[in-house]
C-alpha cells in the first residue's frame, strides 16, 4: 500500500527546503498537502496504490490533468489524478461551475438517449466522465432545471433600456432536427446594472413568438421601458410597439451591414466613412441633414444601398432622443452580440440538443452566471440622473474592454 503518512522530521525538512527554494513557501506547502490528499482519495477510489497488485482494485489510474485552484493563498497548480472509470474530483475543490454542470448534463443525456457521437465521447473523456447512468443524469438535470426555472420566473422591475436578439440552435423534435430560435432580452436597471431579463426557446422568430415573449416579461413586472434596441426584424418591431409600447432603436451596426452589402468592396470604405459622419452629430436635425448629404453623394452610384439607407435612417437615429452619455450604449446590440458569442462557444460543443429542455438548461445556466456577474460588477454600466440614490449627473462609465 502506498505510504499515507509522513514523518514529522521529514515534513519539517521539506518545509525548510521549500522556504529556501520557493518565493511563496506557504503556497508550495499547500500544493504538497493537496497532493497528499488527492493521492489518498484516489487510492481509496481505485482500491490500490500506484503500481500495487490488489484483488480489491476497482479501476486503473490514467495519468493527470492540470487545473488551477483559486484559494486565499493565491492560485495553486494542481495535478489531479485521472482514473479510467467514474472520474475523480478532489473533495476540497468546489465542483464545476453550474454552467459546466449543465453542459455535462446535456452531453450525458445525449449519450443515455442513444445519440452519442465520437465527438461527444471525446468531450466526456476530456471531462473525466465515464459510466453514466440515466439515474445520475436525471438527478443532475432536475437540480439545474429548478435553478433555471426560478431565474426565468423571478420578478422584474423598472428597466429603461432593453436589448433583444435571437440566435438559432439545432434541437431534436419528434425524431427530426429543427433549428429553433433562442430569444434573449437584457436591460439596465435604475442602479445602472445590467440584467438578463429573460429568454425562451421558440420555433421561429415571428411577431407571434416575440409578442408572447414580451408579454411574459410584462407579466413578471417589467415596466418603464423607454427604448428597445434590436435588429430590423419586422415581427420583433411590431411586437415591441404592441406590447411594450416603447420607442424602437434599429441596431446601428446591423444597419451598416445592410447598407454596405449593396456597395462594391472597393467602395465600402468610402461609403462607411460618409455614414459615420451622420452618427457623430449631436442632435437629430444635424444627423438627418448629414444623412441627406450622404444620399445625394452616392445616389447615382449605389441606388439600392441609398434606398435602404434612406428608408432606415429614422429608426437608426432613435438613440439621439436620449442623454448624450447613454448614446453609445443604446445605439447598437453589440453588448448582446458578445453575450451570444459566449453562448455559442458552449453550445457548439453539444451540436444538436436532445430536446428543447436541454437547450433551456444549458443556455439558462450560462445566463444565470452572466446575470450574477453583471449585478456584482464593480462598475455600473450606466447611471441615471433621476434614479434613487444616484448622483445627479446622468453619465456612462468608461467603456471597459470587452463590455
Amino acid at each position: 500500500m502506498a505510504k499515507d503518512r509522513i514523518d514529522r522530521n521529514e515534513l519539517a525538512d521539506k518545509i525548510v527546503e521549500m522556504a529556501a527554494s520557493s518565493e511563496d513557501p506557504l503556497r508550495t506547502m499547500a500544493e504538497m498537502i493537496t497532493d497528499f490528499v488527492m493521492e489518498a482519495e484516489v487510492t481509496a477510489k481505485v482500491g490500490a496504490g500506484p503500481h500495487e497488485r490488489s484483488e480489491e482494485r476497482l479501476t486503473q489510474r490514467n495519468g493527470f490533468r492540470e487545473r488551477r485552484w483559486d484559494t486565499r493563498l493565491g492560485s495553486l497548480s494542481l495535478r489531479i489524478p485521472k482514473v479510467r472509470e467514474g472520474g475523480y474530483v478532489p473533495s476540497f475543490v468546489e465542483n464545476r461551475k453550474r454552467s459546466e454542470q449543465a453542459l455535462i448534463s446535456v452531453i450525458q443525456e445525449a449519450v443515455v438517449q442513444g445519440v452519442s457521437t465520437r465527438k461527444i465521447e471525446v468531450v466526456l473523456e476530456e471531462l473525466g466522465i465515464a459510466g453514466v447512468s440515466a439515474g445520475q443524469v436525471s438527478q443532475l438535470c432536475a437540480a439545474l432545471d429548478e435553478k433555471v426555472r426560478q431565474f426565468r420566473e423571478r420578478p422584474l422591475g423598472e428597466i429603461r433600456y432593453v436589448w433583444v436578439d435571437a440566435l438559432y440552435e439545432k434541437v431534436r423534435q419528434d425524431n427530426r432536427v429543427e433549428s429553433m430560435a433562442v430569444v434573449i432580452a437584457t436591460g439596465v436597471n435604475l442602479q445602472g446594472r445590467r440584467e438578463v431579463l429573460g429568454f425562451d426557446v421558440i420555433a421561429a422568430e415571428s411577431e407571434e413568438g416575440w409578442t408572447g415573449f414580451f408579454k411574459s416579461l410584462k407579466e413578471r413586472g417589467l415596466h418603464g421601458v423607454k427604448l428597445v434596441v434590436s435588429d430590423a426584424h419586422a415581427g420583433l418591431k411590431a411586437a415591441v410597439r404592441k406590447v411594450l409600447k416603447a420607442e424602437w432603436q434599429r441596431c446601428k451596426v446591423h444597419f451598416y451591414r445592410n447598407v454596405l452589402v449593396h456597395v462594391p468592396k472597393r467602395s465600402q470604405a468610402e461609403v462607411s466613412e460618409a455614414m459615420k459622419a451622420v452618427f457623430v452629430q449631436r442632435d437629430e436635425e444635424s444627423a438627418k441633414a448629414k444623412a441627406a448629404e450622404v444620399v445625394s453623394q452616392f445616389q447615382k452610384r449605389f441606388a439600392k444601398a441609398m434606398e435602404i439607407f434612406e428608408a432606415g435612417i429614422d429608426d437608426v437615429l432613435s438613440y439621439l432622443h436620449y442623454p448624450q452619455p447613454h448614446r453609445t450604449r443604446v445605439s447598437s446590440t453589440n453588448p448582446l452580440e458578445r453575450l451570444n458569442l459566449e453562448i455559442r462557444r458552449r453550445t457548439r460543443v453539444v451540436g444538436i440538443f436532445p430536446h428543447a429542455g436541454a437547450c433551456v438548461r444549458l443556455i439558462g445556466m450560462l445566463l444565470v452566471e452572466k446575470h450574477e456577474d453583471w449585478l456584482t460588477d464593480d462598475k455600473a454600466y450606466l447611471t441615471f440622473d433621476d434614479a434613487p440614490g444616484e448622483e445627479p449627473a446622468a453619465k456612462v462609465v468608461s467603456m471597459a474592454a470587452g463590455q
